[in-house]
């Protein structure tokens, strides 16, 4: 929030300008919309002789933690998620021209290798999802309680950057799908690879995307 706008929205209101003015005022001056939308937001709009200001969410370090925690038990939710249920797609397709294991290092059939690659994500659901679960419904009740915390600055940080990553997945899913269209090389594997991805980033995506204008009606 600019403090320089808040600032002459409060005077202004404190002197009886209406809001339509006010916001008029500093369109005029070239003012952003969202910064005049947050002045405007940052006060009250009863009736009462001043300007009465809104409850203002705080920075604290355990917000920080929690939500530094939350979109991290949701990576690796997604992540490990998607490579477990590749490793199920090899082994109901195996490729008989890989024989060796993906990523090199000690020899061994490729299905022993994926069957160690499926307990290592397992492992890692078993350990991740209850935590991100934990947070998620800890963070909603928090929001239930002070609606200011839809506000906070880890959150709306974090979430964009989930949008971005998650964005950029499916744009690079959707091209190398339409790479492989146009070399006609669609196999099933591929097939069911690319809506795997598309599953796991678009659900994510579009969550955080109906949450962010939940935000913007807010």
């Amino acid at each position: 929030m600019n403090l320089e706008v808040l600032e002459f929205t409060r005077r202004a209101l404190d002197k009886g300008v209406s809001r339509e003015r006010v916001a008029s005022a500093l369109k005029q001056a070239g003012w952003s919309d969202p910064d005049i939308r947050a002045a405007a937001g940052a006060f009250a709009d009863i009736d009462f002789p001043i300007p009465v200001p809104r409850p203002r969410p705080h920075l604290s370090a355990q917000e920080v933690f929690i939500y530094l925690l939350f979109f991290t038990t949701l990576s690796m939710c997604a992540f490990n998620l998607g490579a477990l249920i590749f490793q199920l797609i090899d082994l109901r397709f195996p490729d008989a021209a890989r024989g060796a294991p993906l990523f090199g290092g000690i020899g061994g059939d490729r299905r022993s290798f994926i069957v160690q690659a499926m307990r290592g994500n397992i492992s890692a659901l078993i350990v991740a999802f209850p935590v991100f679960l934990f947070l998620f419904r800890t963070i909603n009740v928090a929001m239930k309680r002070d609606p200011t915390k839809r506000q906070s600055g880890p959150r709306k940080w974090l979430t964009y950057l989930a949008l971005f990553v998650t964005a950029s997945t499916l744009i690079g899913d959707v091209s190398s799908l339409i790479y492989n269209l146009l070399g006609g090389e669609l196999a099933t594997p591929f097939l069911l690879k690319s809506a795997t991805v598309a599953l796991i980033s678009g659900g994510v995506f579009g969550y955080f995307f109906v949450d962010v204008r939940k935000d913007d009606k807010a």
